[in-house]
C-alpha cells in the first residue's frame, strides 16, 4: 500500500531565507529547541548534508512513538528541496517500508514563499491499518514554528 499527504504554508519571507532554515541542520535545532513533542534531536551521524542521520525522540507522553532515526537523501540548493527517509524505529517498526518526508520551498514572489511539506509513504500489506499513523500534523508543526522565527528574523 502506498500514499502521499502534503501540507502548505504561505510565508512572508524571501524563498532564499527559508531555504537557508530548511535547507541545513538548523531547522532541526530549531524544533528540538521550540516544539513542546520533540524533546532532543541528536545527530548521529553527519554535519547536516545529505547522509546526516539524525535520532527524533519526543516527550514521554506524545501519542505514538518514542523516537525513530531519519536521514537526509537529497538536499537539492538549486530546487530548494530537502528529502529524508526514516531508517530505524518509529513507523519501520509498524510495517512501514518507506517513510518518507519531503521539504520543499516555493517562490511566491520576491518576499513570499511556500513551505510544501509531502510525506510519502509504503506499508506492507498486512500493516494496512497503520496507515492512520500517517498525518501532516508534525510537518505542519514544523512549518509554523519555521514561520514564527522566519517572520521574528527577516532579513
Amino acid at each position: 500500500m502506498k500514499g502521499q499527504v502534503s501540507h502548505e504554508l504561505e510565508v512572508n519571507v524571501p524563498a532564499a531565507q527559508a531555504w537557508e532554515l530548511y535547507g541545513t541542520i538548523k531547522l532541526a535545532k530549531l524544533v528540538e529547541k521550540e516544539s513542546d513533542t520533540v524533546e532532543e534531536i541528536e545527530i548521529v551521524e553527519g554535519d547536516g548534508g545529505v547522509g546526516t542521520i539524525l535520532h527524533l525522540k519526543f516527550t514521554p507522553g506524545t501519542p505514538g512513538f518514542a523516537g525513530y532515526k531519519e536521514k537526509f537523501i537529497e538536499i537539492d540548493n538549486q530546487r530548494r528541496v530537502k528529502v529524508s527517509d526514516a531508517v530505524e524505529g518509529g513507523y519501520l517498526d509498524v510495517g512501514f517500508t518507506l517513510f518518507r518526508v519531503i521539504f520543499e520551498i516555493i517562490e511566491k514572489g520576491s518576499d513570499s514563499c511556500i513551505i510544501r511539506s509531502i510525506i510519502e509513504y509504503e506499508l506492507k500489506e498486512e500493516a494496512a491499518a497503520n496507515a492512520s499513523f500517517v498525518s501532516t500534523d508534525a510537518v505542519a508543526k514544523i512549518a509554523e514554528i519555521a514561520q514564527n522565527y522566519l517572520l521574528n528574523n527577516k532579513a
